[in-house]
């Protein structure tokens, strides 16, 4: 059966769409919290190789010059703010300087968390407050603070950063579970809402990353088989294995994709 008019016209626009680089980020601009060190360094890195400018807020060091150079490297502009996201009112600033610096903000990935590991009934209140304030209240802070920006311009995309602890329930570390599974509703209910704006909202889920924080866990032989024997890729992730998925979610690539939970897990949730 011969295609009408109309059925072509819509093959051809869909095909131009490949013309496009789905997956370029030039000149746009991205603020990344916790950027300058582990995973939040390589997705501040891999966004600058996508072609974006990078705005890192960090808190207690100022040790950039590593950062800076490796972003420079790749001919984009980088920017650092010492500051503490978990004050009242500090993510408005963060982003009003964000958009003093660079003109406009399109990109916000949520990468700033911390853990605390001990048995249940051996935490802290402290702990407890400490996490969740960081993995959580600065997620929800720096999400609404960007939210209005994005709103008015009516583009923009949130990218949070869960866990496999958005899922389950772990070992050892009930103040990092709840903060991440709150991630995961914090996400669907910013993408519910700001969908309408053409703002999408998402969130990467580790798997088991060769990161400092993992380092203990990796050191425990009877604990680090049990993980591994339930990777089917059987090998902890190199953190560069997370970066084309970070680069994917801030990109016109995921512009339909909206309150997902992306798991980069080597297929761990699948046992």
């Amino acid at each position: 059966m011969e295609q009408s008019i109309e059925e072509i016209k819509k093959n051809e626009a869909a095909l131009d769409l490949f013309k496009m680089d789905l997956f370029s980020l030039k000149d746009k601009v991205a603020i990344i919290t916790g950027g300058n060190t582990g995973l939040g360094q390589g997705y501040a890195v891999a966004l600058a190789e996508a072609g974006a400018d990078i705005f890192i807020p960090t808190f207690g060091t100022r040790e950039w010059d590593e950062t800076r150079k490796m972003i420079e490297k790749r001919g984009r502009r980088v920017e650092f703010m010492d500051v503490d996201l978990t004050q009242k009112g500090i993510a408005d600033k963060v982003v009003k300087k964000a958009v003093e610096l660079f003109g406009h903000i399109d990109i916000l990935i949520n990468n700033a968390g911390m853990i605390k590991r001990n048995p249940l009934l051996e935490s802290k209140d402290e702990d407890w407050d400490k996490v969740i304030n960081i993995n959580l209240n600065t997620v929800y802070h720096m999400s609404m603070a960007v939210a209005k920006v994005f709103a008015k311009q009516k583009s923009g995309k949130i990218i949070n950063i869960g866990s496999m602890l958005s899922f389950q329930g772990g070992k050892f570390i009930p103040s990092y579970t709840t903060s991440k599974h709150g991630v995961a509703g914090l996400t669907k209910a910013f993408a519910s809402e700001l969908g309408a704006y053409n703002v999408q909202v998402n969130a990467i889920a580790p798997g088991y990353i060769k990161t400092a924080n993992t380092a203990p866990i990796r050191a425990q032989k009877d604990r680090n088989k049990e993980i591994l024997d339930r990777i089917p890729a059987g090998h902890w992730a190199e953190p560069s294995e997370l970066m084309g998925v970070a680069v994917f979610l801030a990109s016109p690539a995921a512009n339909y994709v909206n309150g997902h939970i992306l798991a980069v897990d080597g297929g761990y949730l699948v046992r």
